[in-house]
């Protein structure tokens, strides 16, 4: 039988502040990390034993014995049952202002103590050596050793979407906490850095998906703009690279490789700013950033990008403000099935269309001849009109939309998915169907004159949101029968 050598194991502890709570979280989960690297650098120094090196991630456990009093409009903070509930953590230092915040809720609403411990779920090695950038793990084979049979390695039989997708079964009878496991948030904090050429740490709490590189130019130069204003309450600018200044008049230097998504975070205290990502075109990237920002629990996400529109009486450059979605992107239907409705938000769909008014200053009836709202389709064709018309079409037309794009209804409807407040304001850049196609010429113009605008409205929006109490942007809207207590 394998020996196997952890680090010592502190006894199981309660607390009724939420942020002693965390700072236990934080310590255990460096002791583990730590651990795990100060042997697996001894490993590959020297030589690996027949001794198994194992580390556990640290626990949130929650029991209550009664129903909580709570107001009823609040759709997170607490348990629906009387049970056990518990949570694997990671990179608690990353995520203190989101758990002292659920967790000093969770205390406040049912009077009962929180238990930190350390769990029974080990550590992969990957994720805890992954914040040391002088450790890199070596691919299988490379080592003069077999790293599966000393470390544990990722496992993606517990990476999974059980608890979001309602399909989790408890283990020994202990509810899920909090949306997603520790595993899987590593997993998702891994692929991040890897897409966007960004650290998590960077993430906003704001989030603007893109689909054109013409927004991040307008977007580095709003930052700057808000970096030269004392007063903006924005701190830094980040871009590709983790390249970062403070100075609206900083130069950005190159980083060479453009990563798959671009990532740009303007940020504030908390976590209060704006990131953007350029997703770029397609439903399958859509999902890709949606699925892995999502760990990070942002308050809200919107789309921010271009358009087909599908009715005459709209112009290059009108905008769209989704109220439904038609779902023909496919990528999302074995986690969200399609007979699933992605209902508007009201909270949403008033900052948008507040923030239009604002740029714009269009109000009432006037704002009706550069906006329409209705249903906007998405496709995970990006060539569709060279297929027969009469079904594509006939689809739309039966659907009310007035927008078609490649991103809008998956962004949504994996905010729908993930518990993301989620919008979409879209611009009109073609109009296949009455003879008017994205060419060349035509596209130039319509970028000059429309990108900053269109950028600015959901910088607007998202300032508007930011100030909205989050009980009221976080409401029961998206949230089932039986929620974690965790956001």
């Amino acid at each position: 039988m394998t020996r196997i050598l952890s680090p010592d194991s502190p006894p199981a502890e309660q607390f009724t502040d939420a942020k002693k709570a965390v700072e236990r979280l934080i310590l255990l989960y460096q002791q583990a990390t730590g651990f795990l690297t100060e042997h697996f650098q001894k490993a590959m120094d020297e030589a690996a034993t027949d001794t198994r090196i194992r580390a556990f991630y640290p626990e949130i456990r929650f029991t209550t014995s009664t129903y909580a009093q709570v107001d009823s409009r609040l759709s997170f903070g607490h348990v629906s049952n009387p049970g056990t509930y518990a949570a694997t953590i990671t990179r608690p230092e990353l995520f203190k202002h989101y758990l002292t915040q659920q967790i000093g809720l969770l205390i406040e609403n049912h009077g009962q103590p929180v238990v930190i411990d350390v769990s029974d779920t080990p550590i992969p090695v990957h994720f805890a050596v992954s914040g040391d950038a002088a450790i890199t793990i070596p691919h299988e084979g490379a080592a003069e050793f077999t790293l599966r049979d000393v470390f544990d390695v990722p496992d993606l039989s517990t990476t999974n979407d059980d608890i979001v997708n309602g399909t989790y079964t408890p283990l020994n009878g202990v509810g899920a906490l909090a949306p997603f496991t520790a595993q899987r948030v590593d997993y998702s904090l891994a692929r991040l850095a890897h897409y966007t050429a960004t650290d998590p740490d960077h993430f906003q709490c704001h989030v603007l998906f893109t689909n054109y590189q013409f927004y991040v130019t307008e977007f580095e130069e709003y930052a700057r703009a808000m970096l030269r204003d004392p007063d903006s309450g924005y701190t830094s600018f980040v871009s590709t690279g983790d390249v970062e200044i403070t100075d609206g008049d900083a130069p950005l230097p190159g980083t060479g490789k453009t990563p798959q998504m671009p990532t740009y975070h303007l940020k504030r205290a908390n976590g209060s700013g704006i990131t953007l990502v350029n997703i770029g075109v397609g439903p399958s990237n859509a999902k890709t950033a949606t699925d892995h920002i999502a760990v990070l629990r942002p308050h809200a996400w919107l789309m921010v990008g271009h358009c087909a529109g599908l009715r005459n009486t709209q112009q290059l450059g009108d905008f769209v403000l989704a109220h439904a979605y038609l779902r023909e992107d496919h990528v999302l239907d074995d986690d969200l099935p399609v007979w699933v409705p992605i209902p508007a938000l009201a909270e949403i769909q008033i900052a948008l269309e507040d923030a239009v008014e604002q740029v714009t200053q269009l109000e009432g009836y006037e704002l009706k001849r550069i906006m329409r709202t209705g249903t906007v389709a998405t496709i995970d064709n990006r060539n569709w009109e060279l297929r027969d018309q009469s079904g594509p079409v006939q689809r739309l037309s039966q659907s009310r939309a007035v927008a078609l794009d490649m991103e809008s209804a998956t962004i949504a409807a994996n905010g729908y998915r993930f518990r993301v407040p989620y919008g979409t304001l879209l611009c009109v850049s073609d109009k296949p169907l009455h003879g008017e196609l994205k060419l060349p010429g035509m596209a130039s113009g319509f970028y000059k004159t429309q990108v900053a605008r269109h950028l600015m409205i959901g910088i607007r929006a998202m300032e508007l949101l930011r100030d909205m109490p989050l009980e009221r942007l976080h409401s029961r809207k998206l949230r089932s029968f039986e929620e974690t207590a965790f956001l």
